[in-house]
């Protein structure tokens, strides 16, 4: 009986579409990795135990009261101000960035879990100021200085779109709270004016990534990834090179291919044919996630539940679109489909957490 009481609370549809993206995550991180010496590489094996590890993540996410999951969200986000420290102290260094804390067993990407917690913290927050959901201006401090320690903190490792995509969904999150309409009008206006002095506290390679994005640099250095991506998107055609075929990923010319480049070899490998496949199981489970959010009738839960579904939504079209050409290279992941422990159980965890929600008698409309 428990058992069952337990799989009834799985929203089946969730679940399918997310185990079909971790197949197709797996065979093309095996493509991407595969030679003939080490067919099996060890990213592929890492992701395959990811995926097994994460899955059971949702089940858990999906069975433990949304509410008690805010609770300590909540306060786990002052821990998790103190771990994006401690990264910059002593975290490994991977790719010219400072974002992991290496635990042996695989390194552990702490800014991750901000896109996880913020919403729980945001939404616990705002409960204890108001009980009828009217709150005031001094209602969001707390919250505004908690996002913009983030910022910096993720933006020191440096890592601009996951602090990018932390302070997009805060905002998000406060404008459906309810933030005044001249609020956002006027940070939108001091954003614009100070954007050349923004600009200049880049660091120096995301000022060459924006620049290449514009237009500038050479295609042989500068350019070489978004090019090498191009050709590889292109040279797939409508059915592809065939798995395990495609030139550029092959002949290792295209950069990152296992992790932020991911797309660009399904589009190779599988052609548009392949590339539709993707876009339409992303579509279908975000819509449908939006669906049921709609539904809920609490509106803590239903902003907890957009607040979660955010960060996925923003990390798909921001991956997609640099790959494509469309926004600037920046180091966000594709959900479900790129290499990396963290993301991935961080992914599954908040997609078991908004069905917890969404499954709830408590929370969703008769």
């Amino acid at each position: 009986m428990w058992f069952i009481n337990r799989i009834t609370k799985i929203d089946w549809q969730v679940l399918l579409f997310g185990a079909i993206l971790a197949v197709i995550s797996c065979l093309f991180i095996f493509s991407s990795t595969h030679t003939s010496q080490q067919p099996y590489s060890i990213y592929f094996t890492k992701q395959v135990f990811g995926f097994i590890i994460g899955f059971i993540i949702y089940f858990i996410f999906c069975n433990i009261d949304f509410r008690s999951l805010s609770r300590w969200g909540y306060f786990a986000y002052f821990a998790l101000i103190l771990l994006l420290l401690f990264t910059l102290i002593k975290g490994s260094i991977g790719f010219g960035a400072q974002r992991w804390i290496d635990i042996k067993i695989f390194k552990f990407q702490p800014s991750e879990c901000a896109k996880l917690l913020l919403p729980a913290f945001i939404v616990y927050h705002l409960q204890g100021e108001s009980d009828t959901h009217h709150y005031t201006l001094r209602s969001f401090i707390l919250i505004f200085v908690i996002m913009a320690i983030s910022f910096v903190l993720v933006l020191k490792q440096p890592d601009l779109g996951t602090a990018l995509i932390i302070v997009i969904t805060g905002t998000i999150m406060l404008w459906q709270a309810g933030l005044t309409k001249k609020f956002f009008l006027w940070s939108i206006i001091i954003v614009t004016v100070s954007a050349p002095v923004l600009y200049k506290c880049l660091k120096p390679y995301q000022r060459k990534r924006i620049e290449v994005f514009c237009g500038a640099g050479d295609r042989h250095r500068e350019r070489y990834q978004i090019e090498q991506s191009k050709i590889a998107i292109g040279s797939g055609g409508v059915l592809g090179k065939g798995f395990l075929q495609g030139t550029q990923n092959r002949l290792a010319f295209l950069p990152e291919r296992r992790n932020d480049f991911i797309f660009s070899v399904i589009c190779e490998e599988w052609g548009l044919c392949g590339a539709t496949l993707i876009l339409l199981l992303y579509l279908f489970l975000i819509m449908h996630l939006l669906l049921e959010i709609n539904k809920v009738r609490n509106f803590s839960a239903q902003l907890l539940a957009l607040g979660l579904l955010i960060p996925i939504a923003l990390s798909i079209v921001i991956n997609i679109g640099m790959v494509i050409g469309l926004l600037p290279v920046v180091g966000i992941e594709l959900p479900l489909l790129s290499y990396g422990l963290t993301h991935t159980w961080i992914t599954l965890a908040a997609l078991g957490w908004i069905n917890g929600i969404t499954t709830n008698k408590l929370t969703n409309r008769e």
